[in-house]
């Protein structure tokens, strides 16, 4: 294999890569092996027809783009390797020449990693941000806690109150008729939620278990169903059961219940406050590590090629469609809902995509004007806490990531240290008063004379 670069303008390259007339055929010949049971040649059994014969019907091109795939597959990383580029976009592949009998020739146009020029990144001023656990958020807190320790007593000897959870089965009826979604069985339905329309939940108050009722309600004119919009109905409802939420009280067997810390109440009053601040504290210092990056990249010079972030926002779609996919709700499916096309959420993660980039190179850039490194030994603790993660042994772990992923972890570790470089350099200043954080003054226009 034959590898040529060419550097273009705005962090662009083109790499020639040409490979030898015998790979190409020989990829044809996989190709072949791949079709030839799809064939039907009169005098040939299925799967028997020579690729002489295939060639003569239907010329050699039949095999060219198989094969062309094939060859840019496992040549590509081997020619990323020689060029000696750092490459930060997918390829464009064109193929130049392809033809039985010639050396098979292909271009890959990609973006090159820019250089940045970093402006000042020491000394960056941040306002200081003074953190406190009030009274309200640790009862708060503490409320949540009794929220997720509550159970569900159920009810056989009173009528449904306020604040009940019934189960029901219902069955509407608009203009005396059926209508759709308007039916369910064992729904259960909390008193006072609202998630009923119009008067539904409190209709039920007062009626008892095994008791059958009719509820009489209005749709809202703007319901999404046109159906029933505006609309009176009628829906038969019978309790079929009746529990209300209990809320442990706030004492020491309750504390001594949920925490590991603390036996007393007003000990874990302290151990919530505690955990409140320590929240806060790493939300105060993420605040000021993107207060700190944001003025770094404002004051550094570098030139993005389009190809970088076009890369940048696949990825950033890549990983939404897994998020929402965990959700059970498919991309296409979330486009369709929120009335986009594929082409405008891209250039909706656009702004995204362009931080992100920034950001890394600007502390990549750090890195190195810092002459940070990362030892070995850190490397592979990092590798150790992924293994612990995906409950698979150290050395499995580094034959699946292979030497360019180890680079990048160690570039990873260097840029946490990077940060906690910039954090201690920086200067926190006094938040400014609200008068002076208040929008100055625009100037007058000129008098027009």
């Amino acid at each position: 294999m034959n590898v040529q670069v060419e550097t273009l303008e705005k962090n662009m390259a083109k790499m020639t890569i040409t490979l030898p007339a015998n790979e190409l055929i020989n990829a044809m010949k996989e190709s072949y092996k791949k079709k030839k049971n799809k064939f039907n040649v009169h005098g040939f059994r299925k799967g028997k027809v020579p690729m002489t014969v295939i060639e003569k019907m239907y010329g050699p091109e039949i095999f060219y783009e198989d094969a062309a795939n094939d060859l840019i597959n496992q040549s590509y990383p081997q020619a990323m390797e020689e060029s000696d580029l750092e490459i930060v976009s997918q390829p464009e592949i064109d193929a130049v020449t392809l033809e039985k009998g010639k050396d098979f020739v292909y271009t890959a146009l990609v973006a090159v990693k820019p250089e940045v020029t970093l402006g000042n990144y020491k000394g960056i001023e941040v306002e200081r941000i003074d953190i406190e656990a009030t009274e309200e958020e640790i009862t708060e807190r503490i409320d949540q806690q009794r929220e997720e320790n509550s159970r569900q007593i159920t009810v056989e000897d009173r009528p449904v109150q306020d604040g009940d959870t019934v189960t029901i089965d219902f069955d509407g009826y608009v203009d005396g008729e059926r209508f759709e979604g308007g039916k369910a069985e064992n729904y259960d339905l909390k008193i006072g939620s609202h998630s009923f329309i119009d008067t539904f939940e409190e209709q039920l108050i007062g009626k008892k278990i095994g008791e059958q009722t009719e509820v009489n309600v209005t749709f809202p004119e703007q319901y999404h169903s046109e159906e029933v919009a505006g609309k009176p109905a009628v829906f038969k409802v019978e309790i079929k059961n009746i529990s209300y939420t209990e809320v442990p009280e706030l004492d020491d067997e309750f504390v001594q219940e949920v925490s590991e810390e603390s036996d007393t109440v007003e000990e874990y009053k302290e151990e919530i406050k505690k955990a409140i601040l320590e929240e806060k504290e790493e939300e105060a210092k993420g605040q000021k590590e993107d207060k700190i990056i944001e003025q770094i990249i404002e004051e550094a010079q570098m030139e993005i090629p389009e190809a970088m972030i076009n890369t940048q926002i696949g990825q950033l779609v890549d990983e939404f469609a897994q998020r929402i996919q965990s959700q059970g709700v498919s991309l296409a499916q979330y486009l369709k809902l929120s009335g986009m096309s594929m082409g405008q959420f891209r250039e909706q993660m656009r702004p995204q995509a362009l931080q992100r980039i920034q950001s890394r190179l600007v502390l990549e850039a750090v890195v190195e004007a810092e002459k940070i490194e990362v030892p070995k030994e850190d490397v592979d603790k990092q590798i150790e806490i992924m293994a612990e993660a995906y409950h698979i042994s150290k050395e499995e772990v580094e034959k699946l990531i292979g030497e360019v992923e180890y680079k990048n972890i160690r570039m990873d570790l260097a840029i946490q240290k990077a940060v906690d470089v910039l954090l201690e350099a920086s200067v926190e200043v006094d938040p400014k008063p609200q008068e002076e954080a208040a929008e100055e003054p625009q100037e007058e226009p000129a008098s027009e004379e």
